[in-house]
């Protein structure tokens, strides 16, 4: 159990990665008239993809893929973590019950009884 824990935290590592991409898309965005801005984040968000797709696929090599795309879907969890810390947008209840639902059903695939009986096999 301890072991899944660590590999699924290590997972969570990697989609905050790719989210960080999102950050640098939108920071490029914002500098559009400063064109030596627009360059560094643009050019950082290509070196954040290229570490995250590094880390991707030695993340496909210890999870089954549909655990792997799954847990994916914390994107959205974490994009909003950051469009709130770095941006200062609000959250709205329909952004929470989403957010709930999307960490729900990645804790019902990560925790799936049937495959706890099928490793213990």
């Amino acid at each position: 159990m301890l072991k899944k824990l660590k590999n699924i935290l290590l997972l969570q590592g990697v989609v905050i990665i790719y989210t960080i991409s999102s950050i640098m898309s939108k920071n490029a965005s914002a500098n559009r008239d400063d064109f030596m801005r627009f360059l560094f984040f643009f050019g950082m968000e290509f070196v954040v993809l290229g570490i995250y797709a590094m880390l991707w696929q030695q993340i496909i090599k210890r999870f089954e893929l549909s655990i792997a795309y799954a847990n994916r879907s914390m994107a959205v969890v974490w994009s909003m973590v950051w469009a709130v810390v770095f941006f200062h947008n609000e959250i709205t209840i329909n952004n929470i019950i989403g957010v709930f639902l999307v960490v729900a059903g990645t804790i019902v695939i990560n925790f799936d009884e049937k495959e706890e009986t099928e490793n213990a096999i």
